[in-house]
């Protein structure tokens, strides 16, 4: 278990510098939107398309994976989406509390965690995860809340701009265009692959800092309940499907199998808040459940890693 902590201390720490940086006032309002920008529109995607670019393409077909973490990543979308309805939350409100629930943040603290953790033969399951999450998961969300806010939207057009949104992500175009190259047996010319190395190499640093700013922001408060039902459903229902799906029923190989219950313990992300935002659908609950679940899972990650 000190191992395991000793490897994640350093991560958490830049989100603890990020998160001071702000409350004292040393980085501005508009710091965590400009920092992230640059992590989501840039950096970020020029490491997928790296990782996507130089994996082989038997690497990057992994079904038992997919199913593992795809499939924790569904049921909790779902059972959260239930729960909260029954909750007498609006449907609108629900499929938000939903993506919430079930969107692990793969790209700001996976993929620096899955690299300290389980080395560089991990990144190929981050970046699965990463598109995963991002582009069906989060297609899933906009889909849904488009039915219910427009129920007189036919399911083609709102399925059209739910894929639309997905696909005009940089984290979504960027590994898919790396594939084309893996795919395509084609080698990275060398100016390329080293501008794409350096500007690789800012995301995982910066992605956890900008992290920081953004749970340092002061929020209005919420309810402690549905923080703590929503924080729960994340940081121990999702792996636990997880684990149940990659070990007693699919028997993964054990780094594929490590690697889904990691990245389904992940906290929440920042794509939910984006889509609160975007619909003005709690948007003070979510940026509250990606607060604690990242200082929680300080705990949880250490206790998942310790008993893996």
């Amino acid at each position: 278990m000190l191992a395991t902590l000793a490897a994640i201390l350093p991560i958490f720490a830049l989100v603890a510098l990020g998160f001071a940086g702000r409350r004292s006032g040393g980085f501005g309002a508009t710091s965590h939107a400009e920092l992230s920008r640059f992590v989501v529109k840039l950096a970020l995607p020029a490491l997928l398309f790296s990782i996507m670019a130089e994996a082989k393409p038997d690497a990057v077909w992994q079904p038992g994976f997919i199913i593992a973490f795809g499939g924790s990543a569904a049921a909790t979308f779902f059972v959260t989406m239930l729960v909260r309805r029954r909750r007498t939350v609006g449907s609108a409100d629900a499929v938000a509390d939903a993506l919430a629930g079930a969107y692990s943040n793969t790209a700001f603290i996976g993929i620096p965690l899955c690299l300290a953790l389980l080395g560089t033969s991990s990144l190929i399951a981050t970046s699965i995860a990463s598109i995963i999450t991002i582009c069906i998961t989060f297609a899933i969300a906009i889909l849904a809340i488009e039915i219910v806010l427009r129920p007189d939207v036919r399911f083609g057009p709102a399925l059209a701009t739910a894929l639309l949104a997905a696909a005009r992500n940089p984290m979504v175009f960027a590994p898919a265009a790396g594939a084309l190259f893996s795919f395509g047996g084609l080698a990275l010319p060398d100016p390329l692959r080293h501008f794409v190395d350096l500007l690789g190499a800012a995301a995982s640093p910066c992605a956890l800092v900008a992290l920081g700013m953004f749970v340092g922001e002061k929020r209005p408060a919420v309810s402690g309940a549905a923080t703590a039902q929503l924080v729960g459903l994340k940081l121990l229902f999702q792996p636990a499907i997880a684990w149940l799906i990659a070990y007693p029923l699919l028997a993964l190989p054990p780094l594929w199998a490590k690697a889904a219950v990691l990245i389904a313990a992940l906290p929440t992300g920042t794509g939910p808040f984006m889509l609160a935002e975007l619909y003005r659908r709690n948007l003070d609950l979510t940026a509250r459940v990606i607060l604690v679940s990242t200082v929680v899972s300080i705990a949880t990650l250490t206790l998942v890693m310790a008993l893996l």
